[in-house]
């Protein structure tokens, strides 16, 4: 880990940018909630290509996680996270704990309306209020030139350009392609939570997106074929279905068919363990 450094507080986090700024340097930022992969290790390597200088931020956010949802079993390795980002060329490593980000009497929060009604802003309440109010955070205390997300998560990448924007948060979002597995799961740090049954069921889930994306592309009626990707997952090991949605993807509307700039969008349990993942069709 030659040459990172770790800081756990911001006003240390805020001088080593200044520090950056007044030599004119710029810096990349690429917040995560850590359980690294190459996923978010080809954010860094984005953000190290186009930046002087990277921060990874490493926080599992509290405010994002619901009531029964996996905030007290998500996986946590600093020190292993740590490693890969000095190895993938990260300059500094931000990794407050809680009581830093929300210290006591804290009572503001960032709300994003129209993206956030449907897909994962319906089936998991408040989840965007969370990161919405995180990201916010991270962006003004790094003040970055651009900050890097992963396109598996499609919406949230949505949302945080849109708070950026509205907010005029003079930081430029740039959406990073999924990375995935060979056969074509998308890395998620969730993975780690399949049994070796659920992994091998887990690549239907990409399978099905591309197939039916096809089949959406080549025009019609998007219903039937959103009703068969879903019992398709079902019959091939997933436990539910949260949905299956044809959106635009300027405004994450659900659209009947589809059109320039649609995407299909899903999110299905395997067990207790949930997984989304999205397709561009047209």
């Amino acid at each position: 880990m030659t040459g990172m450094i770790i800081v756990r507080r911001v006003a240390d986090l805020r001088a080593h940018v200044a520090a950056w700024r007044k030599s004119g340097s710029s810096v990349g930022l690429v917040p995560t909630m850590g359980a690294l992969h190459e996923g978010h290790l080809s954010l860094i390597r984005c953000a190290k290509a186009e930046n002087a200088h990277v921060i990874a931020t490493i926080f599992v956010n509290p405010t994002q996680f619901g009531p029964t949802e996996d905030l007290s079993a998500y996986p946590r390795d600093e020190a292993g996270d740590a490693a890969k980002l000095a190895q993938a060329g990260c300059d500094l490593l931000f990794a407050p704990d809680v009581a830093e980000m929300y210290p006591q009497g804290f009572a503001t929060a960032v709300a994003v309306s129209g993206l956030t009604e449907h897909l994962c802003g319906a089936s998991r309440p408040g989840h965007f209020g969370g990161v919405a109010t995180i990201v916010s955070k991270l962006l003004l205390q790094s003040l970055p030139d651009r900050a890097y997300f992963g396109e598996k998560d499609f919406q949230q990448l949505q949302v945080i350009k849109r708070l950026a924007l509205d907010l005029d948060i003079p930081v430029a979002i740039a959406g990073v392609p999924t990375v995935r597995e060979a056969d074509g799961l998308a890395m998620s740090s969730r993975n780690r939570y399949l049994s070796a049954q659920d992994r091998k069921a887990a690549a239907l889930l990409p399978q099905i997106l591309r197939e039916s994306a096809a089949l959406l592309a080549a025009g019609g009626d998007a219903a039937p074929v959103l009703a068969e990707a879903e019992q398709r997952l079902l019959a091939g090991g997933f436990t539910r279905v949260d949905y299956v949605a044809l959106c635009d993807e300027a405004r994450l509307q659900p659209i009947p068919r589809a059109q320039p700039g649609s995407r299909l969008f899903a999110a299905a349990f395997l067990g207790r363990t949930r997984l989304i993942d999205n397709w561009p069709v047209a």
